[in-house]
């Protein structure tokens, strides 16, 4: 059962999923269709794909932190 004042376990992974397709899959495949000549491009893509790793292992580490309250149960039991 859902408890309202309890933290969420952290199971939202959408975010860094998204990063990561765009690190790995768009910008690679947005380099290829441009086909550049000079190595401006090739450093731009290289870093905007190194900003979307580490944004995205920072909001999976984010995400990842299990807290004490979310998996202990807690009885509201009054007798």
């Amino acid at each position: 059962m859902l408890v309202a004042n309890e933290k969420p376990t952290g199971t939202s992974y959408t975010t860094t999923g998204a990063l990561l397709l765009l690190a790995f899959i768009f910008i690679p495949a947005v380099l290829i269709a441009s086909r550049p000549l000079v190595y401006a491009p090739l450093l731009a893509a290289i870093v905007c794909s190194a900003i979307c790793t580490a944004l995205a292992w920072v909001n999976w580490t984010k995400s990842s932190e299990l807290s004490i309250s979310s998996i202990a149960y807690q009885r509201t039991d009054t007798k």
